[in-house]
């Protein structure tokens, strides 16, 4: 009880800081979403966090301050003094009296499924498994960093050569909340939940508002969309009733033996997003159960703002274009908030954008205004992109073409393009409907409706760029590929960045979607009518029933369905497993300043090893070495390595010892657990060229004494 009740003060402290983060940027996101009926409130949480990161990560990418918590709230007072101008200079136009209920709604909202996901984190908090060690670890290092770029903490001396600024932006809340990093990794992810819920939320108010015109009708359509962006799954769950079949072999359910009295028939959630073969196909509520604070889930609130802030753009339609440019510089500004988030988003909205230009212009022949507005987001993009692009080298090392002809084999190359051998996966038809059939069941509803309507939205238009856009990024993969590392699963991350997209747009727009139906339903009792509404509305149930059990059955098995409480710390596996080293881990952090390079046994990918590295932020030799391979565009880079650590640990030769310690300027030699496992560690060399520091049993930390080398 006591351990529960802590943890609710954590979350309450976490909450205020966004509600104040919220009230601060409020004035700049009423004028942003002037024409949405709730000012989009929430949003004003995830441009803050966007903004703060942002310009204390350029302060820093130019040493012009450091990254500190005194140097973070002088940030902040400079938003909150610009913010203050904004709502004087605009107080007749920012009109909150009639807002307030709508913002309390939200901000009840916010909390409600802040303190829902905490809790549930609460059952499982550990960050250990998946890739964990990695998020966890690039948090830890950007926390430990005096400027940017931060340190890649398993190849020192490098930077990180990845999408970091969802890390960035929950070291920078870390710092804010004074609350440690084994916390706050549950906190954001808990907040990203909760912030994407409400998000969700609000964009299917402001689609359903113009068609209702009440606010508790579009209230009920954007709960409608929040659940289906933040907890639905997909038609998989059909399974559920059938005899279970080889994973690596899945067969059309109506070829399976019906076992409905069985149900779940041991049903296994995660088999939801692999169903094709050697591919990946995550949606948010999985992201959330696995809990990897990985880029595309850290991603999902600013993806989320960026629909919005074109569905405001959309609404607007202002002919001053004086007027408009802020919003498409704002524009650019998301979208490179989004590439270096998660790269694959900033180009998959930035289609998004071209699409509701050129819908905006092309009618009426204002080209030259499509170009310059098109224009103004690019560059905006580019500028605000320079800092980080400056220090990141792209890993993606051309675009493959699925089932290449063999006269293009035999060439291999046109510029980007690439042609192998063997890379001829594609997916077979009856899979797709699996996978998307409950989006299209409503797109299909749609296009009917709109044939035969007699009134059309402008909602209605910028929902169908939603569905294109979608649309287009589900049949890709069937033909292309981001070329990365990976021999047999080479269009799985191709697959997985685009079709997440897919599932939060068509998410948003089946909600309005069904706003729409039932709207044109009313008006509209022919008895054909009535029977074909009663035909849709029992298929929309049957499909609603199939992708809602879809939380019940990931958030039972990963959470033990919620049999236990072990409170909100991800560290506390460490005492259990490796009690001796946990402690040795927690001295490092409180006892040790900056970054200088610690030596820790390497290991695969997905394993304990870098434990150290990942918990800490100091740097080590070398650490998940596919992943570095993955970073580093080449297997050679980090290969070489791997021996390194090996002789560090069990070389007998002084002088080899001494050398690969100047080599990596290495300053403490952690001695623990997973170092006996693997190496055959000799201790005597240490002993004479450094000083025990840390001793627990068998776990030793080594300080090395250049003055001996």
């Amino acid at each position: 009880m006591i351990n529960m009740l802590s943890d609710l003060l954590l979350v309450s402290n976490w909450w205020f800081i966004f509600f104040l983060i919220g009230i601060i940027f409020l004035p700049l996101t009423s004028r942003i979403f002037s024409k949405f009926i709730d000012y989009g409130y929430i949003f004003s949480k995830i441009i803050g966090v966007a903004l703060i990161s942002y310009f204390i990560f350029v302060l820093g990418i130019g040493h012009i301050l450091s990254f500190s918590r005194f140097n973070l709230f002088l940030v902040i007072l400079f938003f909150i003094a610009l913010n203050l101008f904004i709502f004087v200079k605009q107080k007749n136009k920012i009109k909150l009296a009639g807002k307030w209920r709508l913002f309390i709604f939200e901000e009840i909202l916010f909390l409600v499924g802040l303190i829902f996901w905490s809790r549930i984190r609460a059952s499982q908090p550990d960050i250990q498994g998946l890739e964990k060690f990695m998020d966890f670890g690039f948090i830890n290092s950007i926390l430990r960093s005096e400027y940017f770029p931060p340190k890649d903490m398993w190849f020192t001396p490098f930077d990180i050569n990845y999408y970091y600024f969802g890390h960035l932006t929950t070291a920078v809340l870390t710092k804010i909340s004074n609350i440690s990093s084994n916390i706050t990794f549950n906190l954001m992810l808990s907040t990203d939940f909760a912030l994407s819920f409400v998000a969700s939320f609000s964009l299917g108010v402001n689609l359903a508002y113009p068609i209702y015109k009440n606010k508790f009708k579009a209230i009920i359509s954007g709960i409608f969309s929040a659940f289906l962006v933040t907890l639905a799954g997909n038609l998989h769950t059909i399974y559920a009733f059938f005899k279970n079949y080889d994973t690596d072999n899945p067969l059309p359910f109506w070829e399976m033996i019906f076992k409905p009295l069985t149900f779940p028939n041991s049903y296994w959630y995660p088999n939801a997003t692999r169903f094709i073969y050697n591919t990946i196909h995550e949606f948010p509520i999985y992201s959330w159960v696995v809990s990897d604070l990985h880029g595309h889930v850290l991603d999902i609130p600013f993806v989320l703002l960026t629909i919005a802030t074109f569905l405001s753009i959309f609404k607007i339609r202002s002919k001053k274009l004086k007027s408009q440019l802020p919003y498409f510089a704002f524009s650019g500004f998301l979208l490179s908030v989004m590439y270096m988030t998660n790269a694959w988003d900033g180009i998959i909205y930035f289609l998004l954008a071209s699409i509701i230009i050129v819908f905006l212009h092309i009618r009426k022949r204002e080209i030259k205004i499509a170009v310059f507005k098109l224009s103004t987001v690019v560059i905006s993009f580019v500028i605000f992109i320079f800092p980080f692009n400056s220090f990141f080298k792209p890993f993606v090392s051309g675009i493959g073409i699925l089932c290449a002809p063999n006269f293009l084999i035999k060439i291999g190359k046109i510029g980007p393009f690439l042609f192998e051998a063997n890379h001829c996966q594609t997916t077979p038809l009856w899979q797709l409907p699996i996978l998307y059939g409950f989006f299209y069941f409503f797109v299909i509803s749609f296009f009917v409706l709109l044939f035969y309507s007699y009134k059309y939205f402008e909602e209605d238009f910028f929902v169908i760029f939603l569905i294109v856009l979608s649309t287009f990024l589900i049949i890709m993969p069937e033909f292309i590929y981001a070329k990365d590392i990976y021999p047999a699963h080479f269009r799985a991350n191709t697959m997985f960045k685009m079709v997440y997209q897919s599932f939060i747009m068509l998410s948003i727009s089946s909600a309005y979607i069904a706003s729409r139906i039932l709207t044109d339903f009313k008006k509209n009792l022919s008895i054909k009518l009535i029977i074909g509404r009663s035909v849709w509305i029992l298929m929309f149930l049957v499909l609603f029933s199939l992708v809602s059990i879809y939380p019940y059955f990931a958030i039972g098995s990963y959470y033990n369905n919620l049999k236990s409480y072990y409170g909100l710390n991800g560290t506390n596996y460490l005492n259990r497993l490796y009690p001796q080293d946990s402690l040795a881990i927690e001295w490092l952090n409180k006892n040790i300043k900056g970054q200088p390079v610690v030596l820790e046994a390497q290991g695969d990918s997905y394993t304990d090893y870098a434990r150290v590295s990942a918990n800490t932020g100091l740097p080590t030799v070398l650490g998940w070495t596919v992943h570095e391979w993955l970073w580093r565009g080449t297997y050679d880079i980090p290969a070489s390595r791997i021996a390194d650590v090996k002789n560090l640990y069990e070389s007998s030769d002084a002088k080899v010892t001494k050398e690969l310690l100047k080599k990596y300027k290495i300053a403490y030699v952690f001695i623990g657990d997973l170092e006996h496992q693997k190496y055959r560690v000799n201790e005597q060399k240490f002993n004479k060229i450094g000083n025990i520091i840390f001793v627990k049993k068998d776990t030793k930390i080594y300080k090395i004494n250049y003055q001996q080398l």
